[in-house]
């Protein structure tokens, strides 16, 4: 895995987009999983009146949700371990991005993530692209924010992130991560495989990538032409070994 990148659930953004949430969830989770955002609720108001026989019924839409990012400074304090001294990227060439995406209970959900500030208007373009198709992501959380060392700990870990200084496993060979030009997005649903190697370990179910359930990524989808579209290439794609979940700029 080039990227490393448990399931995490951040919090809800608006009252109207729990309104969403609420209509979205009704009968049975796992029936309402969805890769396309729900239809807005509407409130119904009927008025009858003794004198007629007649009926007014109002409807009133909710306004749909919209995706909104926002980039900003980020200092090595913030960025805590995913940082280190002889990272070969420095904290004022990163930027931390504030966006909403869509999560796995068709409701809205605030997410950062920190990338090279030269790649900032097209990772934002990316989860814009993403956000209008209705993508689900678990969560998206800067490695800096979560446990040290929870990818490894957690064998369920599922959460979305951009910049880690660390090397390529078994090498020391830097990362792209570690320059800020990787993404790793929803790693469980989209696990990292070799011959003998499945990451995270638990994930072992979605070897199988015809399965189609929301939130895997498979080839010329919308996740990987969002991504194709700023210049970024799939793991996906490799062939001694798939990395499903990571994007780089370089491909590596």
């Amino acid at each position: 895995m080039q990227g490393r990148s448990h399931v995490i659930i951040w919090p809800h953004r608006l009252l109207v987009l729990l309104a969403v949430a609420v209509t979205a969830c009704q009968g049975s989770p796992e029936a309402d999983i969805h890769t396309t955002p729900p239809s807005p609720p509407t409130s119904t108001t009927t008025t009858s009146t003794t004198t007629t026989s007649s009926t007014t019924t109002s409807t009133t839409t909710l306004p749909e949700p919209v995706f909104e990012a926002v980039i900003t400074e980020v200092t090595a304090e913030r960025l805590a371990h995913s940082y280190t001294p002889d990272c070969p990227i420095t904290p004022e060439e990163v930027v931390l991005i504030r966006l909403n995406h869509w999560g796995f209970d068709g409701a809205t959900h605030d997410g950062e993530i920190v990338v090279a500030r030269n790649q900032a208007d097209a990772v934002v373009e990316i989860f814009r692209r993403l956000f209008d198709v209705g993508y689900p992501i678990e969560s998206v959380i800067p490695i800096g924010d979560l446990p040290e060392g929870i990818e490894d700990d957690d064998p369920n870990y599922n959460n979305t992130s951009g910049l880690h200084c660390r090397f390529v496993g078994g090498t020391t060979t830097w990362s792209e991560h570690a320059k800020g030009l990787a993404i790793d997005v929803n790693p469980f649903l989209n696990p990292y495989i070799t011959s003998s190697e499945v990451w995270p370990p638990n994930a072992t179910k979605y070897v199988d990538r015809s399965l189609g359930e929301p939130g895997m990524i498979t080839a010329d989808d919308q996740v990987v032409r969002a991504f194709e579209h700023s210049g970024w290439h799939w793991g996906g794609n490799w062939s001694s070994v798939k990395d499903y979940h990571h994007f780089s700029l370089s491909g590596r």
